[in-house]
């Protein structure tokens, strides 16, 4: 069940997540730059149209490691984070467009992306909103567009240190995923080539369906 939070609640929860990442940014870059994510990307781009430039959104894209990677393949990534100072350093790093706008208030155009790759930071939704911004997400994608997911495993949802997350395993992921009219094509742990509790991170691949928004039940 999703964890009710008052408006006031989710206001303090977005803040603080976001004014920990502006007070961090370039410690955050320095030790995350070079994180190896080919896998995650890879697994993206495959469930994509080959040979194609594809229009990507980069969903808490932080300072434009993966908007760089993007980019280099030949496609038109952009980038979207809630924080001032990562979006600044993503401009800055990638040369790509980038959005600021938090993750709780989207202002996405329909119909504008072929992928969204959302690489360690969905996560930070709070439950209750989740299936509105996976709806956000589904309106911003076009027609089998694709939604790449990984976050951290678990049940739990609360703060940690400064941030807040919601963690799940993969079956009532797929349920909010498919509730928001995505269908799941595959999933893996990270990292790899690991027992399972030593695979912390949930990756997940889904395919935009179309709905009838007024069909009767």
């Amino acid at each position: 069940m999703p964890k009710k939070q008052s408006l006031t609640d989710l206001n303090e929860i977005e803040n603080h997540t976001i004014g920990h990442y502006d007070n961090n940014a370039e410690p955050f870059w320095q030790g995350t730059k070079d994180h190896d994510v080919s896998q995650n990307i890879e697994s993206f781009l495959e469930a994509l149209p080959q040979n194609e430039a594809m229009d990507i959104l980069d969903f808490g894209c932080g300072p434009g490691r993966d908007l760089n990677t993007f980019k280099s393949l030949g496609h038109r990534p952009v980038g979207l984070d809630g924080s001032k100072e990562f979006c600044q350093l993503a401009v800055k790093h990638s040369g790509c467009q980038v959005l600021h706008q938090s993750f709780l208030k989207l202002e996405l155009e329909e119909n504008s992306f072929d992928g969204v790759f959302a690489n360690a930071s969905m996560f930070h939704v709070p439950s209750q909103e989740l299936g509105r911004i996976l709806n956000g997400l589904h309106r911003a994608l076009r027609p089998d567009g694709v939604l790449f997911t990984s976050n951290p495993r678990g049940n739990d949802e609360g703060w940690q240190g400064q941030r807040y997350g919601h963690y799940m395993e993969f079956e009532p992921s797929k349920v909010y995923l498919e509730q928001a009219g995505f269908k799941v094509i595959h999933h893996y742990y990270r990292p790899e080539d690991k027992p399972r509790e030593q695979q912390p991170w949930l990756a997940i691949v889904a395919k935009r369906i179309e709905r009838n928004e007024n069909k009767s039940q």
